[in-house]
């Protein structure tokens, strides 16, 4: 039979369905992915759970809770703030150098400094920040820093802030390196190097910044400062206990803060028995006994004495030799023999140092003072 040519094209949907005309097809609906169906089921889920407030400041240690967040609130230096309030107002800061012991505001007082000059949004394009727990090697110098340097910032006049803490951990190659960025990028950047230690800073660094000495914090500076805190903490602080915080710091606020922060949350109430208990420190009362065994008892009697003291209280010797060394001064003992006493303390105190161990030197300090009680008795 021949074929029509025309009906080779005929195409499959054209010829009759033997089992009848088609049903219409429904469209399938829309698969949704596993994605989507995962976040709507958490955003429903968000939804039901109950607003949230932030926590804020309530849970942050007193040290950053309470550090000063401009430079009229700092309270100690007044002629160094003084003459960076100037600095500022006339635009015309320096290099800075801050240097000095730890806890006496070196580092609040340039972030005060930056919160004066910039506003918050601006931080992050115009301070650079780093530390020692950064790695601050000549790379970074030559990478990081230059980079930051070397750049202006479109929408904002005037200068950037680098900010070095704990300069003095840098390595010589670092600060080799940092001098010549310093120098080159004056017009765009200003420097500020915080170092505990000035003569780890080289020269060079040296006389390209003004120095700023920051000194030990002195009690009629610090109680206010405390006082303030506990009255806004409610914590409960007796005399002695403020006097024992004042005593144990040495002039370094942070330390202070952090004392008392422990021992109010320790013990409740500040005493000053509770604040040397929580540093681990020898208090008064202990110092006197040793030095009464020590001078009065004999040599086995006062060895077995110290040691149980130590054992109870947990007391380093070296603690214990750094109190002791402030009563030879109190005590009246002839000139000759109380020289002889502190170079045997200085001597003690280097072979702790060196590592030694502590039995050891006990007995050699109970040996010292047992030598110049005999001298005193043949004085007399």
């Amino acid at each position: 039979m021949a074929l029509d040519a025309r009906n080779l094209g005929t195409r499959s949907r054209d010829l009759p369905d033997p089992a009848g005309p088609a049903r219409p097809l429904r469209p399938a609906p829309p698969r949704r992915s596993r994605r989507s169906r995962r976040s709507r089921a958490l955003g429903g889920a968000l939804a039901r759970l109950p607003d949230m407030a932030p926590a804020g400041s309530a849970n942050l240690p007193w040290v950053e809770k309470y550090r000063p967040q401009a430079l009229s609130e700092l309270v100690s230096h007044r002629d160094i703030l003084s003459t960076v309030q100037r600095f500022i107002s006339e635009d015309r800061l320096p290099h800075l150098l801050l240097y000095g012991p730890p806890g006496t505001g070196k580092t609040s007082t340039i972030l005060a400094c930056a919160r004066q000059l910039y506003r918050e949004r601006e931080f992050g394009s115009m301070v650079l920040e780093l530390n020692a727990s950064d790695d601050r090697g000549i790379d970074i110098v030559r990478g990081p820093i230059l980079s930051f340097a070397s750049t202006r910032t479109i929408f904002k006049k005037g200068f950037k802030l680098v900010i070095l803490d704990e300069a003095d951990a840098m390595t010589q190659d670092a600060q080799n390196a940092l001098r010549r960025v310093i120098e080159k990028f004056t017009e765009n950047t200003r420097f500020c190097l915080i170092c505990n230690y000035l003569s780890k800073i080289i020269p060079a660094l040296q006389s390209r910044c003004t120095r700023f000495r920051f000194g030990p914090l002195t009690p009629e500076l610090m109680v206010p400062r405390l006082q303030h805190v506990i009255q806004e903490e409610g914590v409960d602080v007796t005399e002695d206990g403020m006097k024992a915080l004042v005593t144990l710091s040495s002039g370094d606020m942070r330390r202070a803060l952090n004392i008392l922060q422990s021992t109010s949350m320790a013990f409740g109430k500040v005493t000053e028995e509770n604040v040397y208990t929580c540093t681990g420190h020898p208090l008064k009362s202990d110092i006197t006994n040793i030095l009464d065994w020590m001078l009065n008892q004999d040599f086995s009697t006062a060895y077995r004495k110290i040691m149980e003291l130590k054992t109870l209280k947990g007391l380093a010797l070296q603690d214990i030799l750094t109190e002791i060394h402030l009563f030879v001064h109190r005590v009246d003992f002839p000139p000759s023999i109380r020289i002889q006493l502190l170079i045997k303390l200085a001597d003690i105190e280097y072979r702790l140092a060196a590592g030694t161990s502590e039995k050891i030197q006990l007995s050699s300090l109970i040996a010292a003072f047992q030598v110049t009680r005999d001298l005193v008795v043949a004085e007399a």
